[in-house]
């Protein structure tokens, strides 16, 4: 492996890699501009926290039902082929947003709606982008790609709400949607550039769909390591993450207006941020498998913290703590995935991986918004923190047998 920024130059020095890095900035950053002013409309629509767990909900719970057959067609299928045209599908799908919010037709029914054609869209997106990388890059530097595409990630999660504040402040919701479409037309240009020689791909052998996608579980649940990282991600994204989707609210605990709930998205991306350019330094994948399992600590502690704050620099400095986090936990946990499994089984494991990662947060969205409308935010946020807290803690007392059996 190289080490640090080694492994980040030489990853970036590869065209392919390079071409797809570019155009996902470009993309992610409208992704997060796009969530955020909807996130917004949905609040000033309803000012609900029912509301935006329903709406996160439809955008992230496809995941559960869509990404295991696409990840078992990503094992047999063209993946960069597959990857061209479902982004090419979501620009059409923020041309859309584009036009009925120019016409002012956005209702949180039909925002709901779309927000549930866009979910379904990117479920089956997921595996075959994240299925893609190691065709991309040398395997020696594959831990230093996967740490870029994260830095990619939340360094637009840090710029795309801060531009989404701009645009909420100028109460212009329509150019967010604009800005979108055309951050996916870049993607979509600079993915027709990529030129792959070979893709090492070996086809599934199992017969049928179904087959591949149980053959793919069972692989995961037998294996003591994977299983229980898989776990651990999936308690986060349950109890931690829908803090994410239910900012609107959270904002809304400390009186702040549009301007410090973007404020609030950007510094949990800011953390997220510091977080992947920490871990793009380093290159034990054994080290990196440990932080995945102990993470979880430290974001129960931050998430109690976020949930029981009277001050809002508070509030941020354990949005801070969530941020940097989720990222180690969602890079340690799918460098792992990608070094450990057999290239045939990659695609469905790493379906497993998306599902867990937005399909969790749907469902813990959609739980504890319901809930925040009877009880207010913070009860529900405190629960969560301590079965994150409690439930890290149980597999970091077994980390020696997880390490020693995924042989990194």
């Amino acid at each position: 492996m190289r080490n640090g920024w080694h492994g980040v130059r030489a990853a970036l020095s590869e065209p392919n890699y390079r071409n797809f890095t570019i155009g996902n900035v470009f993309s992610l950053v409208g992704s997060w501009v796009q969530r955020v002013a909807l996130g917004w409309l949905v609040w000033e629509l309803t000012g609900s926290g029912a509301w935006l767990g329903a709406v996160a909900f439809a955008d992230l719970f496809p995941m559960v039902l869509v990404t295991p057959l696409a990840g078992a067609m990503a094992d047999r299928s063209d993946r960069l082929r597959v990857t061209r045209i479902s982004q090419a599908l979501l620009m059409v799908h923020a041309g859309l947003l584009t036009v009925l919010s120019a016409l002012g037709w956005l209702s949180p029914s039909l925002i709901l709606g779309l927000a549930l054609i866009g979910g379904v869209i990117t479920a089956f997106n997921q595996p075959f982008r994240m299925a893609l990388l190691p065709g991309l890059v040398e395997r020696e530097n594959l831990i230093s790609a996967v740490a870029v595409n994260s830095i990619v990630f939340n360094t637009a999660r840090f710029i795309g709400p801060a531009i989404a504040g701009l645009v909420i402040a100028k109460g212009n919701l329509t150019l967010a949607f604009v800005i979108n479409f055309g951050t996916f037309a870049v993607f979509s240009w600079t993915l027709a550039r990529i030129r792959l020689i070979a893709l090492d791909q070996v086809p599934s052998i199992s017969r049928g769909l179904m087959n591949s996608v149980i053959e793919g579980w069972r692989f995961a649940v037998g294996h003591v390591g994977l299983g229980s990282m898989l776990l651990m991600l999936t308690v986060v994204s349950l109890c931690v993450r829908p803090i994410l989707e239910l900012m609107p609210g959270y904002a809304a605990l400390f009186g702040s207006d549009a301007t410090g709930f973007a404020l609030m998205t950007s510094t949990t991306g800011l953390g997220s941020l510091v977080g992947a350019i920490w871990l793009s330094r380093q290159a034990d994948p054994g080290a990196l498998a440990t932080m995945a399992l102990s993470i979880g600590l430290l974001m129960g502690v931050a998430l109690l913290v976020a949930a029981l704050a009277d001050h809002e620099w508070l509030g941020l400095l354990a949005l801070f703590a969530l941020g940097f986090g989720m990222v180690v936990s969602g890079i340690a946990n799918q460098t792992v995935i990608q070094l450990a499994v057999p290239d045939h089984l990659r695609g469905r494991l790493l379906a497993l991986h998306s599902m867990i990662f937005r399909g969790a947060p749907a469902l813990g969205a959609l739980a504890i918004g319901a809930l925040s409308d009877l009880t207010g935010l913070r009860g529900p946020l405190s629960v969560g923190a301590a079965v994150t807290f409690a439930f890290s803690g149980i597999i970091y007392a077994r980390r020696k047998v997880v390490l020693k059996s995924l042989d990194l």
